[in-house]
């Protein structure tokens, strides 16, 4: 999704680092919560994949997703989603959605956006029985400011990140950081929230528990080091989340590309690697923006195994 404007109208708004909701109770004086514990008892026998809804998007028009010039004047409503991975090893939070300081305020608008969003994410895990403090990883499928504004709630977690999207994020230099917002004159990082984990860099894919069961893959373009994930569960079998390598169902059937994107080219090489290895594996493909692909997906305590 587009940064500027609308990221700096989001950062004045909501605020870039998230928003009230972060849970900084922690655990008390044992490493499990009376909550938490029968979830870290039961659930982490086996891969469980957990959807969470981390708010919706409606665009007046959609002409900025596609290159060609074929979306202009067309009206969507994006769903943004985020995903629980729960291993025998630890457990990973796949994108971090909407900031969290958009809960009760109503829907909000600036330029084609109208961003909504019901719970944070730490509410959400809470119903079944999950605290904070109880993750291990979070990834985020790139900077953008719909994938990455509940970091805040996560701070105890390690955050796994493709080295060329961390060095977006946190150039060298601040000016060199594109879109920065600026404060009294200076250039401000809006993923501050992001400064005070502690994180893992890597280049090619990277296998997140040592056996195969959950993949973040290189699929650049959209950003720097945008990437997408593979989950192979026992019972539904291989699933790709895209992150934001498309947003429709149409820009995967017509291989459109933003005109937002970092790099076209490399979009559109990326959706051939993504494309082959989907086939190759017989994979669930899940666009994470479409309300078609996760509309009949179990919603939370249940999951996909």
């Amino acid at each position: 999704m587009k940064l500027t404007p609308f990221l700096l109208a989001t950062c004045i708004l909501v605020g870039c680092s998230g928003g009230s909701e972060t849970d900084t109770s922690g655990p008390s004086d044992s490493a499990g919560s009376t909550d938490a514990a029968p979830a870290q008892s039961t659930e982490k026998a086996a891969l469980h994949m957990y959807m969470l809804d981390c708010g919706t998007i409606q665009i007046s028009d959609l002409d900025g997703f596609s290159s060609a010039g074929d979306f202009a004047g067309q009206i969507g409503v994006f769903a943004d989603t985020c995903w629980l991975i729960r291993h025998p090893k630890g457990d990973l939070l796949w994108d971090l959605g909407l900031p969290s300081g958009l809960v009760g305020a109503g829907e909000q608008e600036s330029d084609v956006f109208t961003l909504s969003m019901d719970r944070t994410l730490t509410e959400q895990m809470r119903d079944f029985g999950y605290a904070p403090w109880d993750l291990d990883y979070v990834s985020i499928s790139h900077s953008h400011f719909d994938h990455s504004g509940q970091a805040d709630q996560f701070q105890e977690a390690t955050w796994l990140v493709h080295e060329a999207e961390y060095e977006s994020m946190f150039p060298e230099t601040p000016e060199a950081l594109e879109n920065a917002p600026e404060v009294d004159g200076e250039v401000t990082n809006p993923f501050e929230s992001f400064a005070t984990l502690t994180h893992e860099t890597f280049t090619g894919e990277h296998d997140v528990f040592g056996d195969g069961s959950v993949v973040i893959i290189p699929t650049p373009g959209h950003t720097p080091g945008h990437t997408s994930l593979l989950v192979n569960l026992s019972e539904t079998g291989p699933v790709l989340l895209t992150g934001d390598l498309y947003h429709r169902q149409i820009s995967r059937e017509l291989r459109r590309v933003p005109r937002f994107n970092h790099d076209e080219a490399q979009t559109l090489a990326s959706m051939d690697t993504f494309e082959a290895r989907a086939a190759a594996l017989g994979a669930k493909v899940i666009i994470q923006h479409s309300p078609e692909d996760i509309a009949d997906l179990p919603r939370p305590p249940d999951a996909l195994h």
